[in-house]
């Protein structure tokens, strides 16, 4: 469209004042599908993952804006607090090996004490490691004749001892426990085994250990998706991973015990229903506003802290005041909780309620229902502070269940604590090769997170299960 000059704008409006009138609607249209448009690119512009469901990673190499953390004060100082357990290195009681420094001579007048007896020990103990870590253990089967039939017989090996030269189940147990609790690259781990125990161990043995204990675990998975349907509240989120330089998504389903790891090409419905637990399960999901979620016929609850990092955007990037208002009723109503051991009052469940919607009636007004253009079809384009304002009116009920049963949480911070680490191990891998070592590793690193949970020693458990018998105090 050519501009108009000012004179040919006044005698359009003499001559036809119609045509003048829709042309100044089209420009005001225009005008504002430019603002809006601004507007969005300013918002993605200022979204950090401080303020969205961006990741850290996405923030780049540009220096971030100050953090301003979600978490209120304590009022306690920093460091350690009164009372908890430390980890002071402390002596024990059987060393394993003593060492005698002798007094030969006085040392203020340079007497013999050769012959003197001792009158007590001044004791100090050094934890080190050994020259040599690895131990063999040669087996030798006896082999006799039978003086009556002349025949031979062998001593049976213990079972498991099958070639003339092995590894044993705590070998295999700490290449695993390498490989999927530290996350070091193959190569990596046959460097460690060669400079620290003086045992280079091959690529392919480890690939071949990595598989075989993921094998070995298959019970074990299933024990946990057993337990993990009957539970009261689980914890859901899933994030991207590579498997044969392809996005798939890594699925996380978990309590405070226990830990499930699943990865799909498909980020959505049917690799739920391929995990087999949320179709089966009926107490309380825990999630962001994922819709994939929302189609099961559980009990729901949303995380918070998601919320609060919205809020916190539409208050800084939009100045608007009930957004500031939301958050502060949010976190006074966790305060709440966390004062309080079994449930609250039902007047204050009531009040805390009526403060929700007021705030929420408060964003409405700040944000009317979009004009849009009248002569275009379909669902006009809305702000992004009114469609949070939206997801805070229809799943009020689920944003607020922690207030009404404390055994919801807050936040869904055990889900993401769970995926944590697996983002860390594609950061230094990359991708996976194939499905089926993304799922092996899936299947141990669930089995280890689970054992962590209930206080187990990693390696004594993945030796176990190399073992064939149950992993002690395993609930």
């Amino acid at each position: 469209m050519q501009p108009l000059t000012r004179e040919q704008i006044l005698a359009l409006i003499h001559r036809d004042p119609e045509a003048a009138a829709q042309l100044i609607e089209a420009l005001f249209a225009e005008l504002q599908r430019l603002r809006e448009r601004v507007q969005a690119l300013e918002d993605q512009l200022a979204q950090n993952s401080e303020n969205s469901h961006k990741p850290p990673s996405s923030d780049g190499l540009k220096k971030r804006p100050r953090s301003v953390s979600l978490r209120q004060k304590t009022g306690k100082k920093r460091g350690g607090q009164e009372g908890h357990s430390g980890t002071t290195l402390r002596p024990i009681e059987n060393p394993d090996r003593i060492e005698i420094h002798r007094v030969e001579r006085c040392e203020h007048c340079d007497s013999s004490l050769a012959k003197v007896p001792v009158t007590q020990h001044e004791k100090r103990q050094v934890f080190d490691l050994p020259p040599r870590l690895i131990e063999v253990t040669e087996h030798q089967a006896e082999i006799k004749i039978c003086p009556r039939c002349q025949e031979s017989t062998r001593a049976p090996f213990p079972q498991g001892v099958t070639h003339p030269a092995q590894y044993g189940t705590r070998m295999q147990a700490a290449a695993v426990y390498l490989l999927n609790q530290q996350l070091l690259p193959y190569e990596r781990t046959t460097e460690l085994f060669r400079d620290l125990l003086g045992q280079p161990i091959a690529v392919g043995t480890l690939a071949n250990w990595q598989q075989l204990s993921a094998e070995k675990l298959a019970p074990l998975e299933q024990k946990t998706k057993e337990q993990l349907v009957t539970a009261e509240v689980l914890h859901l989120d899933e994030t991207g991973m590579r498997v044969s330089n392809k996005l798939h998504w890594l699925h996380t389903v978990s309590t405070a015990e226990r830990t499930f790891y699943y990865t799909h090409p498909k980020r959505g419905q049917e690799a739920m229903d391929e995990m087999g637990i949320l179709p089966q399960f009926q107490g309380t999901a825990v999630h962001d506003f994922w819709k994939p979620y929302q189609r099961f016929s559980c009990a729901h609850a949303f995380c918070n802290v998601h919320l609060l990092r919205e809020l916190k955007f539409v208050d800084e990037q939009h100045q608007q005041a009930w957004a500031k208002d939301m958050s502060a009723l949010l976190l006074a109503t966790k305060a709440k909780v966390a004062r309080n051991t079994c449930r609250l009052a039902s007047s204050t469940l009531q009040e805390i309620e009526r403060q929700y919607h007021r705030i929420l009636q408060k964003g409405f007004r700040a944000n009317p229902p979009p004009l849009g253009d009248p002569h275009r079809r379909g669902r006009k384009k809305r702000s992004k502070s009114r469609n949070l304002l939206e997801r805070l009116r229809t799943h009020a009920q689920e944003i607020l269940a922690f207030a009404h049963d404390f055994k919801i949480p807050f936040d869904n911070n055990q889900a993401e604590r769970d995926l944590r680490m697996m983002k860390v191990q594609q950061k230094i891998s990359g991708t996976f090769r194939s499905v089926e070592g993304a799922r092996a590793f899936c299947r141990i690193r669930g089995f280890i997170s689970t054992c962590r949970k209930q206080n187990l020693n990693v390696l004594n458990a993945i030796e176990s299960v190399f073992l064939d018998k149950p992993v002690a105090g395993l609930a």
